[in-house]
């Protein structure tokens, strides 16, 4: 083998023109050549083979660490380990799954608010920007935010307890608050200590009440039954202010099916349109988004927490006793194990629950053969629907685990699952697949006062600790839930420790989530509500004190807890027949017409077009004009001249701005001119003919009224940023704008309809705050 300074040494290459060397040279030289590649290569080789061997043990170890940090991964029982690891080692008495094809579990179903994230994102963005490129915009600061909260009633009920706690923290922070409700209630008590005011809104048509809402910040709307608000909010000048609708009803979700399938299209696109007004529609739970994915605008949000479900059992507690069991087929003295799970379906279900029930044989291993239809331990399975064919599923589930017969039975989920939470002496969470956040279930079962066990899912580890408030097992080692579940039942009793967990969990259930509805609705709002330089910031949330924000104002309504209230869903079921009556109606009156239905836009551009074409005319006629007063023609006598000026006045066509109310104002020695926007300040405009309206826009001038149209006097309205610039200034120089052809009295004013609106509230509350003192 040749030596490291014979392999560095650069072989001889052969001289093309060097013919007289002789063979043997040229033989040395060859083997010289081969004799230092050969070292080359045997000494690279080397180093390559180490720099690989490492590389490969480094892989391995890497390899290894990510495995032992890996989540586990559920899928069937082991009989060994107890832990689900291997489908190829399925248990005999499960492998009827695996020959269904259920042998698998489903995916997680995840709520993300992109569009809304995406519109915030944007916005920061701008705002970002603003401050780089330009000056930093200074604050005043001379007042607070002001938030204006809408409700259906003022009844006694969660929703009202909820807001309450939300309006209250708000108002630490800096926000002003103002409430207005459809009808009064008890609750305006509540809200009258607390020093918020309410005032009453008329919805009739003698007394109809009208608000001013571009006086707030921000809007935040309650319930469907709130509709008649936000349809006057859809209208201008109020379209651009940011509006809250939080939502807790699921009515209208299982009607708008029956909507499309019966062609009441109308009512359909009625609704889509108030649902795409709001800024942002709020949900206290993942599931009633995605019931109302027919409204889907891409504002959908949710604010998970509601004290809906314990207000719900301290109210219906005493309604609760032996003959509820009797009626689903228990006995006061059995034993009932109930087993529920996530409110979505999909197809790992199945597995979950045979699991779920394989590890609660060991509680059946006492009970004798010939007395197994008499066992005091019943297992309930809530889940699916009546229609579905789950209770066969479940039943042949049973089969195959040897259950004794009768004592597994299934309970559809659309029932009365408050019924069979309290029936259930102990209820186990048996869904394995992360969810957003707290499952709804397992709060109606703590307050209750049920130990419930669950596995250590995230959302439910951060409410739940093990031993404390309830019983926690790891997802992948089924065998920790048999421990758990012999460890509660003793004796085919619950035993005393378990009932002691089963206290604290429900006072600790009571204000649970207080925190991150709070927090939500705060932060929401800083991304929503566009504060402009007079407006004095918010504090952050995170300065309000703890107590303000992690409990409920439960002090507030214990006067009221024990009252009876209607219920929500049944209120908002009579005001969804309301709503259908009303449309039915108007359908059939629209049926006798023969008129057809037209759509407002389309006769819009047709106007707008008409419109163009009078104004061209009308310049084209102008310049005609100025080309004659420079022609030398004869004028005619004056009897001509009267006659063809008298038959140009009644030929031409000033948009209505000729009419019964410039005739009663002939004479006067003042007009006041009222600049508004938009159909949403109609009621605050005056009918008597020393006042005048003047519409900035074209579309939304009031019918039958000899207003004045701004756009038509002053071209550069018609442009929608022009016309938000100048605002009511715009109507100024319209008047100012070729005035000797409009006006012909001696003294013009203008008020804001702002001023009307604000005299009309102040009037409004006068008159509320002497009945009440009364």
């Amino acid at each position: 083998m040749g030596s490291l300074e014979s392999g560095l040494v650069v072989p001889l290459k052969r001289d093309n023109l060097g013919r007289s060397s002789s063979r043997t040279e040229r033989q040395h030289s060859f083997l010289q050549r081969n004799r230092s590649r050969f070292s080359r290569f045997l000494f690279f080789k080397k180093l390559d083979y180490l720099l690989w061997i490492c590389t490969v043990a480094v892989f391995l170890f890497f390899v290894v660490i990510f495995q032992l940090f890996l989540p586990g991964s559920v899928t069937v029982m082991d009989e060994s380990q107890g832990s689900l690891r291997d489908f190829d080692k399925v248990p005999a008495d499960l492998m009827f799954l695996k020959e269904m094809g259920l042998l698998d579990f489903g995916e997680e179903v995840t709520f993300l608010p992109l569009k809304l994230m995406e519109k915030f994102q944007s916005e920061d963005k701008d705002v970002n920007l603003t401050s780089v490129f330009h000056r930093k915009l200074h604050r005043f600061g001379y007042r607070k935010p002001q938030l204006a909260l809408v409700f259906p009633d003022l009844l006694i009920d969660p929703q009202q307890l909820q807001m309450v706690t939300i309006a209250i923290a708000l108002r630490e922070i800096g926000y002003a608050i103002q409430v207005y409700s459809l009808e009064d209630g008890r609750a305006h008590e509540v809200w009258r200590n607390i020093g918020v005011p309410v005032a009453i809104l008329q919805t009739g048509r003698e007394k109809a009440s009208f608000v001013n809402w571009l006086n707030y910040d921000g809007i935040l709307v309650n319930s469907l039954e709130a509709k008649v608000v936000i349809s006057n909010i859809m209208q201008e000048p109020f379209k651009s202010l940011p509006l809250v609708w939080t939502i807790h009803e699921g009515t209208l979700a299982t009607r708008a099916r029956n909507y499309a399938s019966s062609g009441q299209l109308e009512l359909l696109n009625d609704w889509k349109k108030v649902f795409n007004r709001a800024t942002v529609v709020v949900f206290p739970d993942y599931v009633l988004p995605m019931m109302y994915s027919a409204f889907d605008a891409g504002n959908y949000y949710v604010i998970p927490g509601s004290p809906a479900k314990a207000w719900e059992a301290d109210t219906n507690m005493d309604l609760y006793n032996d003959t509820v069991r009797v009626k689903m087929g228990f006995k006061p003295d059995d034993l009932v194990i109930a087993i529920v799970g996530t409110q979505f379906m999909y197809r790992g279900l199945w597995l979950e629950h045979a699991l779920i029930l394989r590890a609660l044989l060991p509680l059946f291993s006492e009970v004798s053969v010939e007395n197994e239809s008499n066992s005091p331990i019943k297992v309930m399975i809530l889940s699916g629907d009546s229609t579905s064919n789950y209770s066969v599923v479940i039943e042949a589930i049973a089969h195959n685990l040897h259950y004794p017969l009768g004592v597994v039975k299934h309970m559809a989920a659309e029932g009365d699952v408050d019924s069979v939470l309290n029936t259930a002496d102990v209820v186990i969470y048996g869904s394995f697949l992360e969810e957003q956040t707290f499952p709804e279930i397992l709060v109606k079962a703590l307050c209750f006062r049920k130990p419930i066990i669950a596995p250590d899912l995230s959302n439910i580890r951060k409410y739940v600790d093990d031993r404390v408030n309830g019983y926690l097992f790891p997802k992948e080692n089924i065998k920790a839930l048999t421990h758990i579940i012999l460890q509660v039942i003793t004796n085919g009793k619950i035993s005393p420790f378990a009932r002691n967990i089963a206290s604290i969990g429900r006072r600790s259930v009571k204000n649970l989530m207080a925190l991150e509805t709070i927090e939500g609705y705060a932060m929401l709002l800083e991304n929503v509500l566009k504060l402009p330089s007079e407006v004095a910031f918010p504090k952050s949330i995170k300065e309000l004190s703890p107590k303000l924000k992690e409990e409920w104002q439960w002090h507030l309504f214990e006067a009221f807890l024990n009252s009876t209230h209607e219920d929500r869903t049944s209120r908002s079921n009579r005001f969804l027949n309301q709503i259908e009556l009303l449309q039915s109606n108007h359908t059939e009156r629209d049926s006798y017409l023969p008129v057809p239905e037209t759509d407002d836009s389309f006769l819009y551009d047709i106007w707008k077009e008409e419109k163009d074409i009078e104004m061209l005319n009308v310049r084209k006629r102008r310049e005609e004009e100025e080309l004659k007063d420079r022609i030398d023609q004869s004028h005619g006598t004056w009897d001509e001249v009267y006659r063809s000026a008298k038959r140009a006045d009644r030929a031409k066509n000033d948009l209505h701005e000729r009419d019964e109310g410039e005739l009663e104002r002939t004479g006067q020695p003042l007009c006041i001119y009222e600049p508004y926007l938009g159909e949403g300040t109609w009621p605050f405009l005056h009918h008597r003919s020393l006042y005048r309206g003047i519409g900035l826009s074209s579309k939304g001038r009031r019918p039958r009224r000899d207003d004045v149209d701004a756009p038509s006097r002053l071209p550069l309205l018609n442009n929608p940023y022009y016309r938000d610039i100048l605002g009511e200034y715009g109507a100024f120089f319209a008047i100012a704008n070729r005035i000797d052809r409009l006006h012909k009295n001696a003294w013009i004013g203008f008020q804001s309809w702002r001023a009307t609106a604000n005299k009309f509230r102040i009037h409004k509350i006068h008159i509320f705050v002497k009945s009440f003192s009364f």
